[in-house]
């Protein structure tokens, strides 16, 4: 040994460096000079950078196994969750992360979580192994903001390419036959998830103190996203929601549809887009629909991401598509700019001869 740090090994030549980097890990390498004097200079680069990066925040990590940080990162989500995505967020927590992490917070590296991803993706559809992905990524990131770690290994790690979102929306003359073969008591909730675009869920937790006719709007407390939002109505929606049995009995506590469940509109919905012959359609599509016609009348890609509460843009920017009709009138939108009979560019000699050629 030469000193704190600096020792020679009886296998090679020259001097050998030993210290502690931010991370707080122990860390050895050859000195690149040949002189004591060399090895002490090198020594003291490394105890430099590792003192400035402890300074900008870089604290070292802590001992807690990524076991205690999942105890404790449920506990902060919980109050901040629905009971569903809490529920959603605990089974992938214990039944994924923890067993495929058996170790310290300090000892996770991003080779590891890329191998996860990679591993998960054999099994697992590509919007599942996102899902878990970003769990695990918001698990890391609040580990530093507790300065349990200096900072996250999940940072730039590639996730799978997101699925393609569905396209499949209806046209007027499929939703009419499809609310002709509709049961009585599934019409009006139809009606709402295609004037709206509501979810199945939001319409089947709706209460009377939640309508506000009067305002043309309904007030939902808490959505899939955790965050209330207003829903505007048309006046589809309107008169649907008047139609309504609501007697002086009715409280307003009351559900709109209090005797209907998630698996009965299914089964129905199911088995009236059978009857109707409207295929490869489910109950989410009918959200899907109201946002297409939106986007088919006019309104920008952040207006329907507001209207249906998206949080990301990039989950509304699915609604893009548009039906071929559609694209051909917006292109002939163009002949009222442009004066068709000479084109721009084109002396007019030369228009009437091409129009001459194609007339022959």
């Amino acid at each position: 040994m030469r000193g704190d740090g600096i020792f020679k090994r009886k296998d090679c030549d020259g001097y050998w460096l030993s210290w502690v980097d931010a991370q707080g890990q122990r860390r050895k390498r050859k000195a690149k000079g040949s002189t004591l004097g060399e090895a002490r200079a090198a020594l003291e680069a490394e105890r430099v950078r590792a003192r400035k990066a402890i300074e900008l925040g870089f604290t070292p990590p802590s001992k807690e196994s990524f076991a205690d940080l999942a105890a404790r990162y449920l506990a902060h989500q919980k109050p901040r969750l629905t009971d569903k995505e809490f529920e959603r967020q605990s089974l992938i927590v214990e039944n994924h992360l923890k067993p495929f992490f058996p170790v310290k917070i300090r000892d996770i590296r991003r080779g590891e979580i890329q191998r996860y991803i990679t591993e998960r993706s054999l099994k697992a559809k590509p919007a599942t192994v996102r899902k878990e992905a970003n769990v695990l990524k918001h698990m890391l990131n609040l580990a530093v903001e507790w300065e349990l770690i200096p900072w996250s290994p999940a940072q730039r790690i590639k996730l799978p390419k997101p699925p393609a979102g569905r396209v499949r929306y209806a046209q007027p003359t499929e939703l009419r036959a499809l609310f002709e073969a509709c049961p009585p008591w599934l019409r009006p909730i139809v009606a709402l998830a295609v004037t709206t675009g509501m979810r199945r869920s939001e319409i089947l937790k709706l209460r009377w103190l939640d309508v506000d006719i009067a305002h043309n709007r309904i007030l939902l407390p808490q959505t899939k996203n955790g965050d209330g939002r207003i829903v505007y109505l048309n006046k589809g929606a309107v008169r649907t929601l008047r139609a309504m049995p609501f007697d002086s009995e009715t409280k307003t506590t009351d559900l709109l549809f209090p005797d209907v469940t998630p698996p009965q509109v299914s089964v129905a919905f199911t088995r009236a887009c059978r009857e109707s012959g409207l295929l490869d359609f489910h109950f989410h599509d009918l959200r899907h629909t109201a946002a297409s016609w939106l986007r088919m009348q006019g309104a920008d890609i952040h207006t329907v991401a507001l209207l249906l509460g998206h949080k990301d843009l990039r989950m509304a920017a699915r609604y893009q598509h548009l039906s071929p009709a559609f694209l051909s009138e917006a292109v002939g939108r163009l002949d009222s700019i442009f004066d068709v009979e000479s084109p721009v560019g084109v002396p007019e000699e030369s228009a009437q001869r091409d129009q001459l050629t194609l007339s022959a």
